[in-house]
């Protein structure tokens, strides 16, 4: 199973591909598409680093309440 940061890593390379594309995309709608899709996958990002970092805070109160 792969981790938040492993997830997160991963939108973000397809965030950069789709820059890409939008880059040298000669239609605009295509190019539209693709900055959608940048968009759509740095918010996936994004939401994978908020979520790591709640796993991570409810651990470490867990930890702290078992001490």
């Amino acid at each position: 199973m792969l981790n938040s940061r492993t997830n997160r890593q991963l939108c973000l390379d397809r965030a950069a591909v789709a820059r890409a594309e939008a880059e040298s995309a000669i239609l605009p709608n295509v190019r539209e598409r693709c900055l959608r899709a940048e968009a759509a996958w740095t918010e996936m990002a994004d939401r994978a680093e908020r979520t790591e970092r709640m796993r991570a805070k409810l651990l470490d109160e867990k930890a702290a309440a078992v001490e």
